[in-house]
């Protein structure tokens, strides 16, 4: 390689997200009547006050203590926390948001080098030439088949439908039916029986990915979980503890009424949940430039290895090399994923 094929990443750098969903809104349904579409009861969050028993790992031998056990099993542990459940009557939530499916993968918001944004286009043309975005839509539209956005909500449930809209002029147009749980959430496929819907689910990702039609899709997911039972919103993540006193110890996402939602940004973790390239991959993990999943405390694409989003995609721009195709597919979902990425001279 010659010394000019190198090239310094561009410091202004951004790139926007191409998988746009809106917060999910929780509703209360009947499950034989999902099909009238009738019925549909908004989850209220509401708060309840508990008294918790001691139940922490001690930290020295005088909390081992019988005296001390005692004292602190005496000693009341009040909580108020937010929760939401079905009512009596309901035994279906329901999640729905909208989804709007991009075009212009790879091209940068901002770049301030007019040299490394000729050849990041080169490197994403050739790309999207060659594989026409067809392995990024279908993952994606495995993670609308399977259910995945409904995170717990998914678990445990009796039966789980996931029905996708395509909207057109503010009207559905076309409809599509999934039973999630014949859908492993570690396989990149769908049951035989959805070969067809999948396809065509994938087909619109990928037009909209492409630029080739506007895609604007409306997504719901039914879990039968029994009437009464605890459903799971968003929680939120409460910043200020300087008077935590007295506060709640759990906050639920709520929108205006009340009502109880998710937050789009965990909806976009469950879609981009594809990324099965990393070294010695066993599950998808969320795509993320270091493959971090908090849940673990663990990164999986490590600097040290050159499997980070940083190392692959200054190789494959700045130097112009080729890398393996299932990286160019990881890489292009980081863009997919949006993100600043300059090389700040600060």
């Amino acid at each position: 390689m010659a010394k000019n094929d190198k090239l310094k990443t561009a410091s202004v750098l951004s790139f926007n997200r191409h998988l746009d969903a809106s917060d999910g809104r929780m509703f209360a349904v009947n499950w034989v009547e999902i099909a009238q579409g009738t019925g549909n009861t908004p989850i209220l969050i509401q708060a309840k006050s508990v008294r918790g028993t001691i139940s922490n790992r001690p930290k020295n031998s005088k909390e081992t203590d019988e005296a001390a056990i005692n004292a602190a099993v005496n000693k009341p542990n009040l909580q108020t926390v937010d929760v939401a459940a079905l009512p009596q009557g309901k035994d279906t939530v329901a999640v729905t948001f909208s989804l709007r499916v991009l075009p212009n993968v790879g091209r940068p918001s901002a770049c301030n080098d007019a040299a490394f944004a000729e050849r990041l286009e080169a490197a994403v043309s050739g790309y999207e030439t060659a594989n026409k975005f067809s392995e990024l839509a279908n993952r994606y539209a495995v993670n609308l088949a399977n259910g995945r956005f409904l995170w717990r909500n998914r678990i445990g449930a009796e039966n789980v439908t996931v029905t996708v809209e395509r909207l057109i002029d503010g009207k559905s147009a076309e409809k599509l039916s999934f039973d999630a749980l014949q859908n492993r959430l570690n396989e990149a496929t769908v049951h035989q029986d959805q070969q067809t819907e999948i396809k065509q689910l994938s087909a619109w990702i990928e037009a909209g990915l492409s630029g080739h039609e506007h895609v604007l899709l409306k997504v719901t997911g039914f879990s039968r979980l029994g009437e009464g039972q605890e459903v799971y919103p968003s929680q939120e993540l409460i910043l200020d503890t300087s008077n935590s006193k007295g506060a709640k110890s759990k906050t639920l996402y709520s929108f205006g009424n009340n009502e109880a939602g998710m937050h789009s940004q965990k909806i976009g973790n469950a879609l981009r949940t594809i990324d099965i390239w990393y070294p010695n991959a066993d599950k998808p993990i969320a795509v993320e430039p270091y493959g971090s999943v908090t849940s673990e405390g663990k990164a999986y694409r490590q600097p040290k290895e050159k499997q980070d989003f940083y190392s692959l995609f200054d190789a494959w721009v700045n130097y112009n090399k080729v890398l393996e195709l299932e990286q160019q597919h990881y890489v292009m979902a980081v863009l997919v994923r949006g993100g600043v990425f300059g090389e700040s001279d600060k």
